[in-house]
C-alpha cells in the first residue's frame, strides 16, 4: 500500500447519488423539487387540513349560535344587555344578561385575584427552591388536583367550605363592612352566610391553581442557564436573581397561564351552580346569598326551557355571550403574549 502511495495511485472516487451533490461542487446535500417524497406532501396537506378544520368548527359553533340565538334578541320584551329578570317562558318574554355577565366577571375576578398568586408562588417554589424529591412530589399532586373532577370541588365547597367560612365571612362583614364587597345587609348570625360569589370565586381559584401553576413551572424551567448564572456572577442573592433573570423572562408565559387559568374560571359550571343561589340581579355585596354566571344558569336552567323555543334562544344567547367574552379575553391576551419576545414556545 505503501508503494501503491508513492507511485501515485489515484484513489477511488465516490460519486453522490443524483440529486445530492450541489451545483457549485461543494458536496452539500440539497433536496430539490424532484426527491421531494409523496409522503411529505400528504403529511403536509394533513397538517394544513388538522388547521383549517379547527378554523371550521369554530365559525359553525359562532354560526350555530348566532342562528338559534336570534329569537332571544326579536321576541324579548326586556334589553337583552341590561334587564335584571330572566323569565324567558312569561307572555311576552323579559329577560336579560346583565346579571349573568357580572357574576361570571366577578366570580372570575376573585378567582384570579387569589389563584394566580398563588399558582406563580409554587411554580417557583417547585423550580427554584424545593429540592428534587420534593419538587417532584409536589408537582405531582399540583397535577393530580388537576384531574379531580368539577363535581367533587362543588360538593366540596358546598358541604365542607360554606360551612366553615360562614364565621369567616361574618368577621369579614362586621370589621369591614364599610366597604360594599364585604357588607352583607341580610344575614344577622353566621349560620345566615352561605352561597355567595366570594364562596365561588374561592371555588374557582383552587381549580384554576392547578393549570396556571403547571404551565408557570415549565416556563420558569425554560429560562436559558446563561442567565441565572450571570446573575449569580453579580451578585444576585435567590430573589434578585429570580426578580432580575427569571420573572421578566416568564412574563408572557405567566400571562398565557393566567389565561388559561381565566378561561376555565368563565366557564365552569357544576362546582358554581351548586355553591350558588339564583337571584338574577346586579349585588356588589359578596357574601351576600345569590348570584348567577353564565354557564351555572345553562346548566341550571336548561330543564325548565325544553318546551320554549324562546327560553331555549336566551340559553344559547347565554352561550353567545360566553363564547364572545372568552375568544376577547383570549386574542387580548395573544396581543400581550405577541409583545413579549422573552417567551417563546
Amino acid at each position: 500500500m505503501a508503494g501503491a502511495a508513492a507511485g501515485g495511485t489515484t484513489p477511488p472516487v465516490v460519486l453522490d447519488r443524483p440529486g445530492q451533490r450541489s451545483a457549485d461542487g461543494s458536496g452539500r446535500s440539497t433536496i430539490t423539487g424532484s426527491s421531494v417524497r409523496i409522503g411529505d406532501k400528504v403529511f403536509q396537506g394533513l397538517a394544513a387540513g388538522s388547521g383549517g378544520i379547527l378554523l371550521v368548527v369554530m365559525a359553525a359553533i359562532a354560526v350555530f349560535l348566532v342562528w338559534k340565538a336570534i329569537p332571544a334578541f326579536t321576541d324579548n320584551e326586556g334589553n337583552i344587555f341590561t334587564t335584571q329578570t330572566w323569565n324567558p317562558q312569561a307572555s311576552p318574554p323579559v329577560f336579560g344578561m346583565a346579571a349573568l355577565f357580572f357574576g361570571t366577571v366577578v366570580s372570575a375576578f376573585i378567582a384570579m385575584l387569589i389563584g394566580v398568586p398563588i399558582a406563580i408562588g409554587i411554580a417557583l417554589f417547585i423550580s427554584h427552591y424545593a429540592r428534587r424529591r420534593a419538587a417532584t412530589a409536589l408537582g405531582a399532586v399540583i397535577d393530580l388536583l388537576a384531574a379531580v373532577p368539577s363535581l367533587v370541588f362543588g360538593m366540596w365547597g358546598l358541604y365542607f367550605l360554606i360551612p366553615q367560612t360562614q364565621g369567616f365571612q361574618k368577621w369579614l362583614s362586621d370589621y369591614f363592612g364599610w366597604l360594599p364587597f364585604f357588607d352583607n345587609q341580610t344575614a344577622t348570625t353566621a349560620g345566615q352566610y352561605g352561597k355567595s360569589l366570594l364562596i365561588a370565586g374561592i371555588i374557582l381559584a383552587i381549580m384554576i391553581i392547578p393549570i396556571v401553576s403547571a404551565v408557570s413551572r415549565e416556563v420558569f424551567l425554560q429560562v436559558p442557564r446563561d442567565t441565572i448564572d450571570a446573575a449569580w456572577a453579580l451578585g444576585a442573592t435567590k430573589w434578585e436573581m429570580i426578580r432580575t433573570a427569571v420573572l421578566p423572562f416568564g412574563r408572557a408565559g405567566m400571562i398565557s397561564a393566567a389565561m388559561l387559568g381565566l378561561g376555565r374560571a368563565l366557564g365552569e359550571t357544576i362546582a358554581v351552580a351548586l355553591v350558588l343561589n339564583s337571584g338574577f340581579r346586579i349585588n356588589w355585596h359578596l357574601t351576600e346569598p345569590g348570584g348567577d354566571t353564565f354557564a351555572s344558569t345553562i346548566a341550571l336552567k336548561f330543564g325548565e326551557a325544553g318546551g320554549s323555543p324562546v327560553a331555549i334562544a336566551a340559553l344559547i344567547a347565554a352561550g353567545l355571550f360566553l363564547f364572545v367574552i372568552t375568544l376577547v379575553v383570549n386574542s387580548a391576551a395573544r396581543i400581550v403574549i405577541a409583545r413579549r419576545k422573552e417567551f417563546t414556545s
